[in-house]
């Protein structure tokens, strides 16, 4: 089967023909619907998701009641593979924050499939591992850089797991993934919006200087894309 003809997540292109012959029967495409919970926190995981299109949030829950993103996950990644693989429980919601599609796959029959490919063990292991170096940007992120870079780099990633710079995206949820106040966001979205960077309405976000909005990201967003691209590279 030729790579066009496959779902567009980049685990699922890069993986041998033969080796996605065997896999492909196994896949369901489903709807991600915003804002459902696609696997939960403490649970076991049940199945595991390559999404095509939208983005997924990987929220920690902690005591107080807040909730800090540790991940954005789209069209280049694979939610739940470690947990499926050894049983273990998810430490994160996985939460749908941009709507789209994903290729799912029971998680028995993806420990199966692992197991009996070994391309697909070393792609599942380097995914894994650029996920890894994404949260730990992310959480360093959140810790030392201002709210303005933080902001951009968030929704540059959810612009590049789109192929989009129009995103259905609210204030407080933006808040939410980079662990502020719902007025840090405002205020610093009305500045983008007046340097002609960003467009706002309720419910509704739309980059229009992408390099403006470059230039105001830290370095994270630019160290977790080349990070993963390294990481990722297709075998063929």
């Amino acid at each position: 089967m030729s790579a066009v003809s496959r779902p567009p997540n980049r685990l699922l292109q890069a993986l041998p023909a033969a080796e996605y012959a065997q896999l492909d029967p196994l896949l369901e495409t489903v709807e991600l619907t915003k804002e459902t919970i696609v696997a939960e926190a403490g649970a076991p995981v049940q199945r595991v998701y390559l999404p095509h299109s939208g983005v997924i949030s990987l929220m920690v829950n902690l005591s107080d009641g807040q909730s800090v993103e540790i991940a954005t996950i789209g069209r280049d990644s694979i939610v739940g593979a470690s947990a499926a693989l050894h049983g273990w429980p998810l430490i994160a919601d996985a939460i749908v924050v941009v709507p789209g599609t994903a290729s799912a796959l029971w998680a028995e029959d993806f420990r199966e499939a692992v197991h009996g490919s070994a391309s697909l063990r070393t792609l599942v292991a380097r995914y894994e591992q650029a996920l890894a170096a994404q949260t730990q940007q992310s959480v360093a992120c959140n810790v030392s850089h201002p709210v303005e870079a933080r902001l951009s780099r968030w929704l540059l990633r959810a612009s590049d797991l789109c192929g989009s710079q129009a995103l259905p995206l609210t204030q407080e949820m933006l808040a939410q993934m980079i662990g502020v106040r719902r007025n840090a966001v405002s205020i610093v979205a009305h500045g983008f919006q007046q340097a002609g960077i960003l467009r706002y309405s309720r419910g509704h976000i739309e980059i229009i200087d992408i390099e403006g909005l470059r230039k105001a990201a830290c370095e994270c967003y630019a160290t977790v894309k080349a990070h993963a691209e390294q990481l990722t590279e297709t075998e063929g």
